[in-house]
């Protein structure tokens, strides 16, 4: 099966795994369809490998509403939103930055009519892969819309039924969310689940697994929670990265997914662009956010010895 890729030399970013991989031989620069299967078994190039003056990949939240209200959310809802021509000049700041994946967040991204003009218009530099991370809500009426715009989705599930799912955001949540990825996936878009990691549903990691293969998603990526924005009244619930590790090491993965841990560790140094047209970058450790400022060119997503990489 083939998807479409961002590459730069060596580089090549998965759009659905926020994976970057590193080809055995320099392909073309800008985004290419290539085999699943290939790209999967090229080694994963870690933030510390890389040796470049923008991001590979970065997080837009254009917006902070959102229709649920989860504990461990990361955005600042007191932040304010830029209209429609200020995300519009985000969108093509961020096209023509070289970096080669954006993922359009929130808040929640789909409550944004412009979601689609605005993947496209950040993926008409070239060399960008775009994806969507979104609880899933409204996705099941967008995604036809979507398949046209995006490179990928995400969908953020914190349990693999609605029980446990619900409890943490909302009634209704869970049957919304499996019925917007069974959409998405029909609609042939590349599908993967997003899982935030917290000491009261990590033993749910192997029936999240089950339920991915069940739906016909692409895999899963258990995220260790951050103490960022509301996360910051969680910090009981966070997960050590090395039981983190070991809990993924015990998992039953069947050969077709994709299984992926982000470690807090490897969230250190990524970089978000807020709804205000700023950018952060989370710290070393994962545990706070650094160099605030604006965005207003390029340039002002360049890489600093102060910021870290990403």
């Amino acid at each position: 099966m083939s998807r479409v890729y961002a590459a730069d030399g060596h580089l090549v970013h998965d759009p659905a795994t926020g994976l970057t991989h590193h080809a055995p031989e320099p392909l073309p620069a800008g985004r290419l369809r290539l085999e699943q299967t290939e790209v999967s078994s090229w080694p994963v190039i870690t933030t510390s490998d890389l040796d470049r003056t923008m991001p590979v990949s970065l997080c837009w939240s254009p917006i902070v509403r959102c229709n649920l209200q989860c504990p461990q959310c990361l955005d600042d809802t007191s932040v304010p939103e830029l209209d429609v021509n200020g995300r519009r000049r985000i969108a093509a700041v961020l096209a023509a930055s070289g970096v080669l994946g954006v993922d359009i967040s929130g808040g929640e991204p789909l409550l944004l009519r412009d979601l689609a003009a605005l993947a496209r218009r950040v993926a008409d530099g070239g060399g960008t892969a775009v994806s969507v991370t979104t609880n899933g809500w409204h996705l099941a009426r967008r995604a036809e819309e979507l398949a046209e715009a995006v490179d990928a989705i995400r969908v953020s599930l914190d349990g693999p039924d609605e029980a446990s799912h619900d409890r943490i955001r909302g009634t209704g949540s869970f049957a919304r969310a499996q019925d917007g990825i069974q959409a998405a996936v029909s609609a042939g878009i590349p599908l993967q689940i997003q899982t935030v990691l917290m000491a009261s549903n990590h033993a749910s990691a192997q029936r999240m697994v089950d339920l991915a293969d069940s739906l016909g998603a692409g895999g899963v990526t258990f995220l260790q929670m951050l103490p960022i924005g509301a996360g910051r009244r969680l910090r009981n619930e966070m997960l050590t990265d090395p039981a983190a590790i070991h809990l993924l090491v015990g998992l039953r993965v069947p050969e077709k997914l994709r299984i992926r841990l982000r470690t807090r560790a490897a969230a250190g140094g990524f970089t978000v662009v807020r709804a205000d047209g700023r950018v952060w970058r989370n710290d070393e450790r994962a545990l706070h956010i650094d160099g605030l400022r604006p965005l207003t060119t390029v340039t002002d997503l360049a890489l600093t010895a102060r910021d870290g990489s990403a």
